[in-house]
């Protein structure tokens, strides 16, 4: 069953993030995954919930998507990720 990562960012710096992001995407792809949603603008329609950055990727399973994220291929992205960003991520099983 596919899965999705959801990911809500908060950037406080911009340039390594821009590293990071060159990095993701190819361990991303090498684990069957790709981006739905990356960085697009969010509207609020309920509650406060405004994130700063918001990030959607599919992979072919929940078991994929904790490859990828516990990936020596993603490990350096990562540590990137954690630098630049703060930020609060899931996966779930998609329908």
């Amino acid at each position: 069953m596919p899965a999705l990562v959801v990911v809500e960012v908060e950037i406080h710096d911009p340039e390594m993030y821009e590293e990071y992001k060159k990095l993701s995407l190819p361990a991303v792809e090498a684990f069957g995954g790709h981006f739905v949603v990356r960085g697009a603008q969010t509207e609020s329609l309920e509650g406060d919930w405004n994130p700063q950055r918001f990030v959607v990727l599919e992979f072919p399973s929940v078991a994929r998507a904790k490859e990828w994220w516990s990936s020596e291929q993603y490990t350096i992205a990562k540590k990137i990720r954690h630098q630049a960003s703060h930020g609060k991520m899931l996966v779930v099983e998609s329908v």
